[in-house]
């Protein structure tokens, strides 16, 4: 029997949605057994989040320093023929829990030569988090063979007013004028041909999998004029991360007060560099279009769009 272990940590629920959309196919096959790892942080997050609460991780998200998880309800031992492994951004880089298990030594075991299949759900930019994962994922051993990202329906402009409601009211639409956030229902829903390619995959051999799966399904859609964004965003994030981390821990006054300067500062990058970035990179496209497709085929792989 085939063994598939599913990691995944959701604070709105979205994200558990979306697994079970796409481990659906997978329960139903009598040759294969799936065991779900929920992570459960210790120090549970707060949903919906406090607005200068949900700043307070920024600089251990960013940087990547793992969080104190619940005891994990696996055995490590175990071996696995595939791992899924299904992650929301946050601030550009994988969510805390799941930084917090890759760095686990539970992971370090389960990962190790086994092959991977990324999962995500957020906003729009997954980027610089799934290279973050890569670099995770290679250092302890893991293949990486498909990934999976859908993004929120509602657009890049909408989703910057959308998607920041709804983590402070906890709700997908809490006003009227304000277009609904997150993945689209119908979308989640059709995740399942993801879970059918699994499924037949497994069961045509017993051999290792070791090429994608999901290649020519639309697994990921990559928007090229967003690369350049997460890349300065990625690089600015990393530099007042190490900044606000300077300043104190996370309860701390100074922190709080750094956050605050820092907040100021990226509502105003927000309304007036990101537009002229975009605006300037539509123009100068046609001079770089070889290599932003270059990138953007990149950036799609291993599944591709």
């Amino acid at each position: 029997m085939r063994q598939v272990l599913v990691v995944h940590f959701s604070q709105t629920g979205q994200l558990n949605r979306l697994v079970q959309s796409v481990c659906a196919p997978l329960l139903q096959r009598g040759d294969i057994q799936v065991d779900f790892l929920e992570l459960q942080p210790a120090q549970p997050f707060p949903f919906p989040w406090p607005f200068l609460g949900f700043f307070r991780i920024f600089p251990e998200t960013v940087l990547q320093r793992p969080q104190a998880l619940q005891p994990l309800a696996v055995d490590a031992d175990k071996r696995y023929d595939l791992v899924i492994l299904a992650y929301q951004v946050w601030f550009l880089s994988p969510s805390l829990p799941i930084t917090s298990f890759l760095a686990c030594a539970e992971a370090a075991k389960l990962l190790k030569g086994s092959p991977v299949v990324t999962l995500i759900g957020c906003r729009n930019m997954w980027l610089m988090a799934q290279e973050k994962v890569k670099a995770r994922l290679d250092a302890l051993g893991a293949r990486l063979v498909d990934n999976i990202a859908l993004t929120d329906a509602c657009g890049t402009a909408a989703s910057f007013l959308a998607t920041p409601l709804w983590m402070f009211t906890g709700r997908q639409k809490p006003y009227s004028w304000v277009p609904r956030a997150g993945v689209d229902e119908a979308d989640i829903a059709a995740a399942s041909r993801f879970g059918t390619a699994i499924a037949e995959r497994l069961s045509a051999d017993a051999l290792p999998i070791e090429q994608p799966m999901l290649r020519g399904l639309g697994a990921v859609r990559v928007d090229e004029k967003l690369i350049g964004s997460e890349k300065v965003g990625n690089r600015s994030f990393q530099l007042w991360s190490r900044l606000l981390s300077a300043l104190g821990p996370q309860q701390s006054v100074r922190r709080g007060v750094g956050l605050v300067v820092y907040i100021v500062f990226l509502l105003c990058l927000i309304v007036t560099v990101v537009p002229l970035g975009a605006l300037l990179k539509k123009l100068l496209n046609p001079l770089f279009k070889e290599r932003a497709q270059r990138e953007k085929a990149y950036f799609a792989g291993p599944s591709g769009e």
